[in-house]
């Protein structure tokens, strides 16, 4: 029989929602392959972005003749050939105001963070930065987000205070009120020796005492009784998150990692992710990344943004 290809009436409103809000004007940096200057132009193609586009002309040229396309009417900021410089640029241009997102291109992830962290790019806030993925899964009820997959590694209490904030604040701004966070552990029991356990429960009590605000939290629930309120009932949870999270707080890179690819790779799942924290938004993308997933990514930023 064949393959019957998934829909994402999910991904469509939020990419419909972000063309209403018209184009963001985001600086991509060193966009020197066809995958990049292809998701950028597409981007804009749908209404989503206005690309500035940060790097050597030469490069940038080639890969647009590759692509068989025209920058005429694009804005192109030259840099000498070198991915630090563009990101550097780039993070100028965002600084200044020029561009209110920034963009990855073909350079490596921790080039153009290493550019927005640095002391003189005015890019930074009180928080740690952080990731935000979110899914469109044909066998979940409604868009499901997960932080922190990308940027922070081995998180500690303190780290994922800030995470949550992040989060929280991000959901606030594309129009989540009170968004349903469950913070993923194991197991749903406290236990001394498990650290994410106790780190669950600590926020999950914070939030309780109302020292974290804007949204209904609770942890440590395990992946099976965080996603499905039938497992949770069947382990006599009683929980205002189980079946229904909005936001998945997960306790570290590896554990994100391997969720994002297993929503994608066996859940069919299409997604978009933005890192947040810093005083614009900065879309990355991977090379393995959808150009759906690409142009996606555009419009959560859009989103972000008033």
């Amino acid at each position: 029989m064949p393959t019957v290809e998934p829909t994402f009436p999910k991904l469509d409103a939020l990419e419909a929602a972000a063309r209403g809000k018209g184009r963001l004007a985001v600086a991509v940096a060193y966009p020197c392959s066809a995958d990049s200057l292809g998701a950028a132009l597409s981007a804009h193609e749908e209404s989503v972005i206005e690309p500035v586009l940060v790097g050597p002309r030469r490069r940038i040229e080639a890969c647009a003749s590759a692509l068989q396309v025209s920058l005429e009417g694009f804005r192109l900021v030259e840099t000498e050939d070198d991915p630090i410089a563009a990101s550097r640029m780039a993070v100028a241009l965002a600084g200044s105001g020029e561009v209110s997102a920034l963009m990855k291109g073909s350079q490596h992830t921790d080039e153009l963070l290493g550019a927005v962290v640095s002391r003189d790019a005015n890019m930074r806030t009180s928080r740690r930065m952080s990731h935000v993925f979110w899914f469109d899964l044909p066998a979940y009820h409604k868009p499901l987000m997960v932080t922190d997959a990308v940027v922070n590694i081995s998180p500690s209490l303190k780290d994922k205070l800030d995470i949550l904030a992040n989060a929280i604040q991000f959901a606030h701004a594309i129009g989540q009120a009170a968004p349903k966070i469950a913070i993923l552990s194991a197991v749903e029991t406290v236990n001394s020796d498990h650290a994410s356990g106790m780190d669950a429960a600590v926020l999950s009590k914070m939030a309780d005492r109302g020292q974290i605000n804007g949204a209904v939290i609770d942890g440590p629930l395990a992946f099976d009784n965080a996603i499905s309120a039938a497992s949770a009932a069947t382990k006599g949870i009683s929980s205002p998150v189980a079946g229904d999270p909005d936001i998945l707080l997960v306790p570290n890179l590896d554990v994100g990692n391997v969720l994002y690819k297993s929503f994608i790779y066996v859940g069919r799942g299409e997604c978009a992710g933005v890192v947040v924290g810093a005083r614009v938004p900065i879309i990355l993308t991977s090379r393995s990344d959808s150009r759906r997933a690409r142009i996606a990514s555009c419009a959560l930023a859009r989103l972000s943004l008033p």
